[in-house]
This record gives C-alpha cells, sequence and structure tokens, in this order.
C-alpha cells in the first residue's frame, strides 16, 4: 500500500490553537507524525525581564487563561527561594484552594473539549453548565473569572472572608452531588468508550523516556506529581495521593479517568483547607514599594514548581541587583507532553487524530517556542547541540551574578 503525507493545521477546526501535524499514512492509519510548532509564539520571557518582578506576576498570567494562577504561583515561587522570603500559613492555604479551584474548572473544560471532539456536544453542554459554578466561586473570591490577580511575591492580594468561605462550601456540596451524572458518562457510555479505550496509547516505559507529565504521566502508570514529591504550600500538611489508574494502559480512557478522579480529589483538598485554614496575615511584605526596593538589592536564582493542572509548571529566575530579573524563564506542562503524542498517534486511524491531541489538554501558546532563520535556511539543533548551549548559557548566567 502506497504511504501519503497527511497535512492538519497549522488552521483547523480540531484545533483551538495554531499547530501543524504531517502525518505519514497508509490508507486510514497512521504511521508517524511530524510536529512543527512556532506560530504562536509572543515572546513573554523576553517581555518579563524589561520589567520587575511584580509586574511580571500580571505577565504571566497571561502565558494561559486556563492556568493564570498557576503560572504566577510557580514564578512567585521562584522569586520567594531566590530571596528567602518565607510565606505566611494563611496565605499558603488561599493559594491551595485557588490552586485547586483552577484545577477542577481546568478538567470540566477539558472534559467538555473532549466529548466535542468526537462529535458528543450533549455531554459538552452537561459538562460546561457544571463549570459556571466554579468560575462563579473565582470571581466571587478574586473579582475575575480567569487571570485572577491575586497572586503576589510573598503571599496572596486577597483574604478569604467569612461569606466566601461558605460560598466554596455550598460550590463543593454542589459538585459533590454533580459529578456522578458526568462520570457515569465518560466512563460508562459505550459511544465514549469505543472511541477512547486501546487508543491514543502512552506506554509507561515512553511517558519516562519522553518526559511526560500531569495526568498524561499519571494515566500511564507513572505516580509523578509535585503535590506529593515536593510538597509545598497547603499540600504539605494533608496526604495527597498522586492519581494512577490500578491498571494502567496509558489510553485516552485512562487520561479521562485520571481527570475526573483529581475532580474528586481537589474538592477533598478544598473542604481539608476551609476545615484547617489558619488565622493570620496573608503577605509576607505588605508595602510593595519596600517589597520592590528589597528584590532590587536582591541577588540569587530560584525555581518555582507547581502541579498544574495539566502537569508540572517551572519557572526559574535570576536576580542580579537590579530592578528587573536578569533571567526568568517559564516551562508549561504542554512542553513536555508533546514528543509523546508521537507514540499515541502511531498506527492510530485518521479519525482519532482530534481526541488524540485534546487527550494532552495542550496549550499550544505556553508551549510554543521559536524556529531559528539564517539565511533563509532552518537551523535545526540536536541533542548535543542543545547541551552544549545549555552549559554555554549557566555558564554565562554565573559570570552574571
Amino acid at each position: 500500500m502506497s504511504e501519503f503525507t497527511l497535512p492538519v493545521g497549522p488552521v483547523h477546526p480540531a484545533f483551538k490553537e495554531p499547530i501543524q501535524f504531517k502525518f505519514k499514512i497508509e490508507g486510514e492509519k497512521i504511521k508517524s507524525v511530524d510536529i512543527d510548532m512556532g506560530y504562536n509564539h509572543r515572546g513573554i520571557e523576553r517581555a518579563g525581564m524589561k520589567r520587575n518582578p511584580v509586574q511580571i506576576i500580571y505577565l504571566s498570567e497571561r502565558i494561559c487563561g486556563i492556568c493564570s494562577f498557576s503560572h504566577p504561583f510557580s514564578f512567585s515561587r521562584a522569586v520567594e527561594n531566590a530571596v528567602g522570603i518565607e510565606v505566611p500559613e494563611r496565605a499558603h492555604y488561599i493559594r491551595t484552594i485557588i490552586a485547586e479551584l483552577e484545577r477542577l474548572h481546568s478538567h470540566l473544560l477539558w472534559a467538555g473539549v473532549a466529548a466535542h471532539e468526537i462529535g458528543f456536544d450533549t455531554v459538552l453542554y452537561l459538562v460546561w453548565k457544571n463549570r459556571e459554578k466554579v468560575m462563579d466561586i473565582c470571581e466571587s473570591i478574586t473579582g475575575n473569572r480567569v487571570h485572577y490577580g491575586v497572586m503576589m511575591i510573598g503571599g496572596v492580594r486577597r483574604d478569604l472572608t467569612e461569606e466566601h468561605c461558605q460560598k466554596l462550601s455550598k460550590a463543593m456540596e454542589y459538585y459533590n452531588e454533580t459529578l456522578t451524572a458526568i462520570e457515569d458518562v465518560f466512563l460508562n457510555e459505550k459511544t465514549i468508550k469505543m472511541r477512547t479505550q486501546g487508543i491514543g496509547i502512552l506506554s509507561k516505559k515512553d511517558a519516562l523516556a519522553l518526559s511526560a507529565v500531569g495526568p498524561t504521566v499519571r494515566a500511564s502508570g507513572v505516580p509523578k506529581d509535585v503535590r506529593v514529591d515536593q510538597p509545598y504550600a497547603a499540600y504539605a500538611d494533608m496526604d495527597v495521593k498522586p492519581i494512577v489508574p490500578e491498571k494502567a494502559n496509558g489510553d485516552i480512557f485512562d487520561r479521562v479517568w485520571c481527570r475526573l478522579v483529581e475532580v474528586r480529589q481537589s474538592i477533598q483538598i478544598i473542604d481539608f483547607c476551609l476545615q484547617n485554614i489558619p488565622k493570620g496575615d496573608t503577605l509576607a511584605e505588605k508595602n510593595i514599594v519596600k517589597l520592590l526596593a528589597d528584590l532590587s538589592q536582591a541577588e540569587g536564582e530560584g525555581i518555582g514548581r507547581h502541579e498544574a493542572p495539566r502537569g508540572e509548571c517551572t519557572h526559574y529566575v535570576v536576580l542580579n541587583k537590579q530592578p528587573n530579573p536578569f533571567t526568568w524563564k517559564a516551562r508549561a506542562p504542554t512542553y513536555n507532553n508533546v514528543l509523546p503524542w508521537v507514540p499515541m498517534f502511531k498506527d492510530a486511524e485518521i479519525a482519532d487524530i482530534p481526541i488524540i491531541s485534546a487527550s494532552i489538554d495542550p496549550c499550544i501558546a505556553c508551549a510554543d517556542r521559536v524556529t531559528i532563520v539564517e539565511n533563509n535556511k532552518t537551523k535545526t539543533l540536536n541533542k548535543i547541540d542543545l547541551h552544549k548551549k545549555s552549559i554555554e548559557k549557566s555558564k554565562r548566567l554565573k559570570k552574571c551574578q
């Protein structure tokens, strides 16, 4: 049988952001895929290095609308680790509550998108109707449905009132009651099973070799979760377990299962925080002018990690006694989950392209990087070249500190 190339994207109804797949196909079977990114690079890191750390908080929110708390969370942790700022306990609990609300929101949004990708729009409407409740709660607490503007270096900008806590409790009761119907559809509906079981498989070996993160890696049987591996915020005060299927196949169905169970887990974490939140301050330094003055005289480097809904989100910051950071580097979870697409697509059907691509919950704008073109020639760097450049950059950064 002859082999053909099937280009999909960069603009395609199945994709919410620009990315191009070049599939090699035989009949209806996919034999291999080449992934082409770089259509949506926004230069946010470069723009951030021209701003002070407090301004970067709001810029980092714009890396991703759905993870608009995860990125400033990781960035703030990086700065706090670089400088040695102690975050008040109450702020730790508020951060954890908002982070889990974001996870609940993100997983429900994804479930609706996944249903849409297989043409099951009835389920899309069912899930997104339930999703409105968590967005209303986020708006009540922070003032915004997305881009919350609540994070601050050394804590949070807004406290939780008794009224907020009561609304949160009622919202968690609502989800405990309504999630059963959503779980029943996704886990027992014959149509969804046929479109997800045994499809888009990522083996445990491939998941580890390709450094997958989040529900994508956990669905393959790897118990990787930053909240568990290196507990932070209020996660250190509770017994959080990574959600891993008992008999992981690493297919789309397992990735569906992981996210639905994680929604239940988020409800439990929020309930724990509401019952145990300590009293006290929400900021280590309330005077922003003094905070910026201290940061402008600080020197050091820090890494901030957070288990975002899609997986590990990492920010790296270097401060060198200047108003603006010398270096700011953000790595979104989708960046890790792009290469795992390759084994997922192998031997799949053309009709499964939309749901396989959606199964990692991709955010292309988060992960996008540029391709260097010199003299009209695309320059491709291999593993050895990248390792060499990493060493050179590390040496350069150390000299400038």
